[in-house]
């Protein structure tokens, strides 16, 4: 199965978590992957300390795994999805003063992706409020990335698992999408098409892809119900994925779901050890 499927990687912020963050590219690679993301691995420092950067540079580095997907700083994950580009305050400055930091370290291992995860509703603040201040964060983090020559990606989560995050569809991100390019002239901001988070959402997978794949940057996977990997649940992921690459998506899909009761490694069996390699 997922024979045109051989640009897979893995998340090493949600599988191998049983293992020390600096043993996971490692794991990674005997499990037959060469490319890896991650979510901002410092959940409390935007801006951690040198020696934290480069040891887990030399982690990847010395695993032989590629990076090609990074969060910006989003607060705390895991755990229920908030972000922090769009909350007033220290979450704000904490989301600022992590843009050149995650830029430089994405750069420095030749990765071209990085994923800005829009912040929850705040009791008290007028949404209209947190939306501007999106805007504005979002301009930012576009001009990062693009500095470094990489694609900014906006991602749709989805309403029972983020009830109070406000981008949980499809047309949703499409149209923070749009307004980033707009405000910034760079046309540097794509999708990141979670088809987990969208079949949560109840959306017609076949519409969305056929409708956004000319927008879309990233794609991440997951069966649903369950957030397991593939054949756990009841989404064709092969089928979807097939359907990606007829309408032109030539990028990486990221596997982005949980291991359950059993390690890491023993989590994909589902997936051809030949297709687990980047080309």
């Amino acid at each position: 199965m997922f024979q045109q499927a051989e640009r897979q990687f893995r998340n090493l912020s949600i599988l191998f978590t049983e293992l020390p963050l600096l043993e996971r590219p490692a794991a990674a690679a005997a499990a037959g992957f060469t490319a890896v993301e991650l979510w901002w691995p410092w959940t409390d420092a935007p801006v951690p300390e040198k020696r934290q950067l480069d040891g887990l540079r030399a982690a990847l580095r010395t695993a032989g795994t590629q990076l090609v997907g990074l969060n910006f700083y989003a607060g705390q994950l895991p755990g229920p999805d908030r972000g922090a580009l769009s909350i007033p305050g220290e979450e704000s400055e904490r989301f600022r003063a992590n843009l050149d930091v995650a830029a430089d370290f994405a750069q420095s291992l030749g990765c071209t992706a990085l994923n800005a995860l829009y912040g929850n509703r705040v009791d008290g603040i007028d949404p209209a409020t947190q939306d501007a201040l999106a805007l504005e964060n979002l301009t930012l983090a576009a001009r990062a990335a693009h500095r470094i020559g990489a694609t900014l990606l906006i991602e749709a989560l989805n309403a029972p698992e983020s009830p109070h995050c406000p981008i949980v569809s499809a047309p949703q991100a499409i149209e923070v999408v749009e307004a980033v390019n707009a405000a910034t002239g760079l046309d540097n901001a794509r999708f990141l098409l979670d088809l987990y988070h969208l079949a949560m959402n109840g959306e017609d997978l076949e519409q969305a892809i056929d409708r956004y794949t000319p927008l879309t940057g990233h794609v991440q996977i997951a069966d649903s119900p369950g957030r397991g990997a593939p054949g756990t649940g009841t989404l064709p992921l092969e089928a979807l994925l097939d359907r990606l690459h007829t309408n032109g998506y030539d990028g990486w899909t990221g596997l982005e779901y949980q291991p359950g009761d059993r390690p890491s490694t023993d989590a994909f069996t589902w997936l051809p050890r030949p297709h687990r390699a980047a080309h």
